[in-house]
């Protein structure tokens, strides 16, 4: 049989104890994490094709270049950046617009000339 003071001290213990699980609970209870997502992947890069080129050069001057033309082989995705060079030692890359395949490259600022014009490179990232 247990002493009176041995049933307080396991008393006590116990009350003890469960005052700090309670405590752990309310600390824990008021936590909200959100989900999220996590992973890995991969994809083919593939190219596009040039076609239909086409240079217009300026009425008045027709040493200079007022702009480019092309067409796509598949439609880039909305919101894609196209850009030209037509310089292979020049730092000028020009902005262009397309419309589903075809587009249309302004050269008119910086002017871009025939004579420096050695290249067409196209870039177009989705």
């Amino acid at each position: 049989m247990l002493s009176g003071k041995t049933v307080w001290m396991l008393a006590g213990a116990g009350l003890a104890a469960a005052i700090i699980v309670g405590a752990g609970f309310a600390f824990t209870a008021a936590n909200t994490v959100p989900g999220s997502k996590g992973g890995e992947g991969a994809g083919t890069i593939t190219g596009f094709s040039v076609a239909s080129v086409h240079y217009v050069l300026n009425a008045t001057d027709p040493t200079k270049v007022d702009s480019a033309t092309f067409n796509l082989d598949t439609a880039p995705a909305s919101g894609s950046t196209i850009k030209i060079r037509l310089d292979s030692t020049g730092s000028t890359w020009y902005t262009c617009t397309n419309v589903v395949l075809a587009v249309t490259c302004n050269t008119t600022s910086p002017a871009a000339t025939a004579t420096a014009a050695n290249q067409l490179q196209v870039v177009v990232a989705q």
